[in-house]
Order: C-alpha cells, then sequence, then structure tokens
C-alpha cells in the first residue's frame, strides 16, 4: 500500500492573494486538513475556535481550527483546517476529498476522479 499525496493549496477567502501551497498527505482516517500553524499565519489566518480531536494513538486533544479556501487538482472547496505543529505533515481530509469529488486509492497511492459527488 502507498502514501497517496497531492499538492494542495490553502488560500485565506478575505485576502484571496494570501495562499499557501505545500505537499499533502491524503489521511483516509482523517476528516479535516491539517496545516502547520506558521503557514496559516502567513497569510493571516487564525484560529476560529477549538475543537477536540480523536487522535491516531487512540488519546484526545483541544485543537484550534479555522476555515479556508482549499484547492486541489484544480478544484476548490471550503473546509475547516486544523492548526498543526510547526514540523507537522500537511493533510488532506476526507471532507474535503468528498467535496471536490475525489477518492483516494490506496493500492497505488493515486486519488481518482469520482463520477460525481456524492451529496
Amino acid at each position: 500500500m502507498g502514501t497517496t499525496q497531492v499538492t494542495v493549496a490553502i488560500r485565506n477567502p478575505a485576502e484571496p492573494d494570501r495562499v499557501w501551497e505545500g505537499l499533502f498527505i491524503v489521511d483516509t482516517g482523517a476528516v479535516d486538513c491539517l496545516v502547520p500553524r506558521r503557514h496559516l499565519e502567513e497569510i493571516g489566518l487564525f484560529p476560529l475556535g477549538q475543537r477536540i480531536y480523536g487522535l491516531a494513538d487512540g488519546s484526545e486533544g483541544q485543537v484550534d481550527v479555522t476555515t479556508a479556501e482549499v484547492h486541489v487538482t484544480g478544484e476548490v472547496a471550503g473546509g475547516t483546517i486544523r492548526f498543526g505543529d510547526t514540523d507537522a505533515q500537511p493533510i488532506l481530509g476526507l471532507t474535503i476529498l468528498g467535496s471536490v469529488g475525489l477518492e483516494a486509492d490506496a493500492n497505488n497511492g493515486t486519488i481518482r476522479r469520482q463520477p460525481h459527488v456524492r451529496l
């Protein structure tokens, strides 16, 4: 099984000229996206609130969140973005994938377009 990675751009909806682009791991176990805090703050995005997330190790953690435009494979969706640690790997979660009609193929490490976006 391969790791699926894709280039994603995070745009500040209030200031569309401010954007950060990076290589994200597609995490089919994650609902929302995660971006290192420093990149979000560089484009003028700051916490709008906090959420409690279940972490991979079974623990729970309260995390700062914001919203942003997420651009992936020529498509755009609005989504919740978790603030990650400085060295965190950016993560693309299932909400954005589904919103733009994509799904991960874990067997070959790619994403593929679905014939339609599910309602």
